[in-house]
């Protein structure tokens, strides 16, 4: 047998045999990194000599996979705002570029580029979705990403997947994968760099050979612009001088070229003023090539009539002004004498009746655009024909312009006079303030013309007949309003010399239409044709009907029902509101007392006009349908306006007072609009304030109403007043009208105007107003969402949910408050741009109808301003742009609600102590 080794041979053998497996994978490794340097170098140089961005991606995305030993790999190139992919490209099992050009941030991606550092993950299940990929996506198990940074700005990204082998990505993949997407990420901004550099040699090209062409048109332009008969002149727009100007510009205005080259800079101060003028004209002129007309100067003094014409130029880098000046003078002055000639009265000098016309056109139009009248006057002188005949045409046309000279005098300088012919004159007169300023103008003329005008030594006393129509009292037309002041006119010469009329065709169809209403309701009177509606009033704590108010309808024959707003003013003003006042009082109670026998009892309130209290029948009338019906007094309620209360203080609040001794209920209708004194309040005896429906109509969208019914609401409560809510239309307003105390409301949301029988059904049958049911999840914490986004109401309502939170949305600021004004809300989120009304605004009308809310703001636009505004003023709590990271919001939600806990928690340890 052989002798066994020795101990220290064998350790000496296995220590040699490890250090040979150490070398080998030591030079493994170092080949490895060496074929990974090798290929790095080249993917350098193979991407800085490429022109083509999609060749450039597809270098970079290939070398990353092949060095990392990756299946899949994809580099995607962010566009300049980051709103999406400018350029995708893939390798390894080729899917379609679409998987990912549409949604750059999806899963993974977006943590990628929000976090801008590398990142690594194994042992995934395969299913892209796993990472918020699409679901079209080839599978992933492995995944690297690193972001594609270029000035600390991160351009896109690039990743791998599933790495063969050990199926895990290594720190060195990581290193890699940083190094190459840096390589494409400076190649791609090189590539961008190298194109601009082409397209600004090519526009330098363009410009060079396009001023070539300008010089040759210019050489051109010279030769024909000498021989023209216009002044035609040349400035550099952007060294403000002349380059030059041709033979004719010299001689129309008497400078030569050289002084006109010569002015520029300092030489302006010295040069002469004339010149100076034109300069500057040309300088300020309009520069489409639209004509204008303008008076210049030439270098002895005299004046010159001129059209301009300039058009702009690009010359170069620089622009270049052409000139054209037409001496226009002999042209418009034959202009102005066939204009005087065609348009004004030889005689007198004075508009004649054409250019009147021409006049009162513009005045109309001047006074539409201002809403305010117009008055047209024709006068006539009386018996001229006489003095015409007796002292000679001679005479009578001196007369004629002794009397323009006295009109022109009188009137004002906004008025206009103007001759017809023969003895004949128009005026028009601007009335800004009434039309029956026009009163004073007549006035006026009537006195100068009244004075004696002196004729060759020989006083002549004058009168003249006037006609006056009115715009737009009597017609909107030029011709119908000459045609009215001259039947005026002629009524007015009819009625005697000196005499004056104002054409009244639509005052005396105003005076028969009025005069047909008053017969009407006086036979409606006698007739019957009155009829009570009653609008139920709701107690808000039961919710059932706690009375009604009369309203006054009239059926009148052959009109149908017709609006109160047309009848009771005209009831008003000629008194005939005391006698439909009393019929009211009656029939009122007479409906009271019938209830009352059917055991269904109601108060009914009517109401009261100031005119009744004037006449002092008030209190009789009451007493007496009171007796004569046998009812409760507390069951009738008169209502008074402030005005009504205010016109007579002293005589109502006797009247009062002995009516509230009998019982009967006292409110003022439509608070809040008239005098809303609180030293009325004390004096009148009131059980209840009416709040006006101009308060309740946005009381839960405009602060300042919504202060507004508070205030009555407290301010009534204090004086142990009620208060009863007029025109409630929607659940919203009801909800917040209940949540703060009103005691009654009223409205189209219960019920209309009804007849008395359908009123009575509504008793008979107890109908309610439905109780306001608990939701099973009005405990929970509530939010808000408001966003006219429908998608993102979704996605945060889905995002939010699993938090335990109830959660309301709203498309619109208009929801949204109406869901503040029915839920018990504690955090509001609320997005910018909305239509209609921004978040800020919402945000700050939500601070004073839900103070005790917590209000987040989103945005994606970059004007911060009135975000910031409305954070300094407290309106909003926490703000975020889009996109924003989920959990940070989510953090914020719930700090919110805590916050708005031990707020609740404090004052209640408060209230207890």
């Amino acid at each position: 047998a052989s002798p066994a080794p020795a101990a220290g041979s064998t350790g000496a053998a296995g220590s040699v045999g490890h250090m040979t497996d150490q070398l080998a994978n030591s030079l493994t490794s170092l080949q490895a990194v060496s074929l990974r340097l090798t290929a790095l170098i080249d993917l350098g140089i193979s991407l800085s000599a490429e022109r083509d961005p999609n060749a450039l991606l597809r270098t970079g995305c290939r070398v990353a996979r092949d060095i990392c030993m990756a299946r899949y790999a994809c580099v995607g190139v962010l566009r300049e705002d980051g709103s999406g992919t400018a350029l995708v490209m893939p390798c390894g099992e080729e899917p379609s570029t679409a998987v990912l050009a549409g949604s750059p941030r999806a899963g993974v991606l977006g943590t990628l580029l929000d976090r801008a550092q590398p990142l690594r993950q194994s042992g995934l299940s395969g299913d892209p979705q796993d990472l918020g990929l699409p679901g079209d996506h080839p599978p992933v198990h492995s995944f690297l990403g690193v972001p594609l940074v270029v000035r600390e700005r991160v351009r896109g990204w690039l990743y791998l997947a599933d790495k063969t082998g050990s199926g895990a990505f290594s720190e060195v993949d990581e290193r890699v994968a940083a190094t190459v997407a840096a390589q494409v990420a400076v190649a791609y901004e090189n590539l961008q760099l190298y194109d601009e550099i082409r397209l600004h040699h090519a526009q330098l090209k363009s410009d060079l050979a396009a001023r070539q062409r300008l010089d040759e048109e210019l050489r051109r332009f010279r030769t024909a612009m000498d021989a023209t008969a216009d002044a035609i002149f040349l400035l550099d727009r952007t060294a403000l001088r002349f380059v030059d100007v041709n033979a004719t510009a010299c001689a129309m205005f008497g400078y030569g070229r050289d002084e006109f080259l010569a002015l520029q800079g300092q030489a302006l101060d010295s040069a002469p003023a004339a010149l100076r003028q034109l300069y500057e004209l040309l300088q300020v002129a309009e520069q489409s090539g639209a004509i204008t007309e303008s008076t210049l100067t030439r270098r002895d003094g005299a004046r010159l009539v001129a059209e301009l014409q300039c058009r702009t130029l690009r010359a170069g880098a620089g622009w270049m002004q052409v000139a054209v000046v037409r001496d226009i003078s002999e042209r418009k002055a034959t202009e102005q004498r066939l204009l005087k000639l065609s348009h004004f009265d030889t005689l007198t000098g004075l508009p004649n009746r054409t250019q009147f016309k021409v006049a009162l056109g513009r005045a109309l139009e001047q006074a539409q655009g201002h809403a305010w009248s117009v008055g047209v006057l024709l006068l006539d002188i009386d018996r001229f024909k006489t003095i015409n005949d007796t002292l000679g045409h001679g005479c009578g046309d001196r007369l004629l312009q002794l009397f323009a000279s006295r009109l022109v005098e009188t009137l004002r300088v906004r008025d206009t006079i103007g001759r017809f012919g023969g003895d004949e004159f128009g005026a028009i007169l601007m009335l800004p303030d009434s039309p029956r300023s026009a009163m004073v103008v007549v006035d006026k003329l009537r006195e100068a013309i009244a004075r004696p005008f002196v004729l060759d030594g020989r006083e002549l006393s004058l009168t003249a007949s006037i006609g006056v129509a009115v715009y737009p009292t009597d017609a909107a037309e030029p011709e119908t309003l000459l045609r009215f002041a001259d039947n005026a006119m002629y009524r007015a010469k009819a009625d005697g010399n000196g005499a004056f009329r104002f054409f009244t065709a639509e005052m005396n169809a105003e005076s028969m239409a009025r005069l047909d209403l008053e017969n009407a309701l006086r036979h409606a009177i006698d007739h019957g044709e009155f009829v009570l509606y009653y609008q139920p009033k709701v107690h808000l704590g039961s919710g059932r009907i706690s009375g009604a108010e009369a309203l006054l309808r009239w059926q009148r024959p052959g009109h149908g029902m017709v609006s109160p707003a047309v009848f009771i003013p005209v009831l008003e003003e000629t008194g005939l509101i005391v006698r439909v006042g009393q019929w009211v009082i009656e029939e009122a109670c007479r409906a009271i007392a019938g209830w009352s026998r059917a055991g269904m009892p109601v108060q009914v309130s009517v109401n009261v006009s100031g005119v009744q209290f004037v006449v002092e029948t008030l209190e009789e009338d009451i007493k007496g349908a009171i007796g004569r019906h046998g009812i409760s007094p507390e069951l009738l309620e008169l209502e008074l306006t402030e005005s009504s209360l205010m016109s007579n203080a002293e005589q109502t609040i006797a009247v009062l007072r002995n009516l509230k001794a009998l019982g009967v209920q006292i409110s003022v209708d439509d608070f809040g609009t008239g005098y809303s004194s609180l030293a009325y309040l004390k004096r009148f005896p009131l059980d209840k304030l009416k709040i006006d429906i101009a308060f309740v109509r946005e009381v839960t969208s405009n602060p300042d109403d919504a202060a507004i019914v508070l205030a009555i609401i407290n301010m009534a409560h204090s004086l142990n007043l009620k208060t009863v809510a007029e025109g409630v239309e929607r659940e919203a307003q009801l909800s917040y009208l209940r949540r703060h105390g009103c005691d009654e409301i009223q409205g189209f949301w219960f019920s209309r105007p009804v007849e008395a029988s359908a009123f009575e059904a509504m008793l008979a049958q107890g109908h309610a107003l439905a109780a306001p049911g608990e939701h099973p999840e009005e405990d929970k914490p509530t939010l808000l969402i408001v966003d006219d986004d429908s998608f993102m109401l979704d996605v945060l309502s889905d995002f939010l949910a699993q938090d335990g939170y109830r959660i309301l949305t709203a498309h619109s600021a208009a929801e949204g408050f109406d869901l503040l004004a029915r839920h018990h809300v504690q955090v509001i989120l609320c997005d910018q741009c909305m239509p209609m009304m921004s978040g800020t605004e919402f945000m700050e009308r939500a601070k004073t109808l839900a103070p005790h809310t917590f209000r987040i703001m989103l945005s994606a636009y970059a004007d911060l301003a009135p975000i910031i505004s409305a954070i300094n003023q407290g309106a909003i709590d926490r703000f975020y742009t889009k996109p924003w990271k989920g959990a940070a919001l989510r953090e914020n939600i719930r700090e919110g609600f805590r916050l708005l806990s031990r707020q609740r928690d404090g004052s209640a340890a408060y209230t207890q102590h």
